[in-house]
């Protein structure tokens, strides 16, 4: 059986005539005739009452098995439509993760975006730092990240998306919110918030070149691995912290910012993923990206 063969009942069923559902096909009437016979002889049952040798009727069988070919093209039709739409990268499932600080910043309008672009595709997200991405890439547990370069990983595919100066959080009564830009030097005895090293080596590297401008090495206070919790325990007063500009638009009571007065380095947010084992959600979540942000 064949999907012809559904498509040739179907019309006779409908025009109940041969030769006008010979029409409707575009075919003549003797191989129409013959395609029907071969149906039924494969089904062993009769789906047709033989009127006349052009005009018929649907036997009890014939009705059942009407409704059974609607059903079965209508699911091919289905079939085929997701398959396309899957080919296309219109539906699926995106696994994102990001740093902390990206929600703040390129984030928010990439995915807001992507979601009115394509909404069937279904974007679960994760929080990471950019070590624990590398991984999450490499287990194939994430599609695409928002990081903080260089990376360790060469196989990694990244591209460039925002840079951004480095700027000083600290809590609003400590004495030197009342300054505005301030020097890296006067920092020297201040205890910080930092995270490890390992779990961002770029952003942590150029905090640590910007502090050596000012011929000294942070004293850290404390210990923290997501940019929220450095930014709360700045405003409780346990420190202060060098951070990417966009933690400005995380605002905490108590917590003020404000510029450094060096020349600081920009800090680079990038987007990465497996070049190599590109699906199509993830070429059209890089479309809409370069609509945004050129790159």
């Amino acid at each position: 059986m064949e999907l012809r063969h559904l498509r040739y009942f179907i019309a006779v069923a409908e025009e109940l005539h041969f030769s006008r559902a010979a029409e409707r096909l575009h075919i003549a009437q003797p191989p129409l005739s013959q395609q029907i016979h071969q149906l039924e002889a494969e089904l062993g049952v009769e789906l047709f009452h033989r009127k006349t040798k052009r005009q018929v009727q649907l036997t009890e069988a014939g009705r059942v098995f009407l409704q059974e070919a609607y059903q079965l093209l209508a699911h091919l039709e289905s079939t085929i439509q997701v398959t396309q739409r899957t080919g296309r990268g219109e539906i699926g499932q995106l696994r994102v993760g990001f740093i902390s600080p990206a929600i703040y910043s390129v984030l928010p309008v990439i995915l807001q975006e992507f979601r009115q672009q394509f909404p069937d595709v279904e974007l679960v997200l994760q929080e990471l730092t950019t070590a624990e991405q590398e991984q999450a890439l490499r287990d194939r547990r994430i599609h695409v990240g928002f990081v903080y370069p260089p990376l360790e990983d060469d196989e990694l595919s990244y591209l460039c998306i925002q840079q951004e100066c480095l700027i000083l959080a600290l809590y609003q009564s400590h004495p030197l919110a009342q300054q505005e830009p301030i020097t890296v030097e006067s920092l020297a005895n201040e205890p910080f918030i930092l995270f490890p090293r390992h779990l961002g080596i770029g952003l942590y590297d150029k905090i640590m070149d910007l502090c050596q401008q000012g011929n000294f090495t942070p004293k850290i206070a404390q210990e923290a691995i997501q940019m929220q919790t450095i930014i709360g325990l700045v405003a409780a007063g346990m420190g202060v912290a060098i951070v990417p500009s966009s933690l400005q638009n995380l605002q905490r009571t108590g917590l003020v910012y404000r510029a450094i007065a060096h020349q600081t380095p920009l800090i680079e947010t990038a987007i990465v993923w497996r070049e190599k084992e590109e699906t199509p959600v993830v070429r059209q979540f890089l479309k809409v990206v370069n609509q945004l942000i050129p790159i």
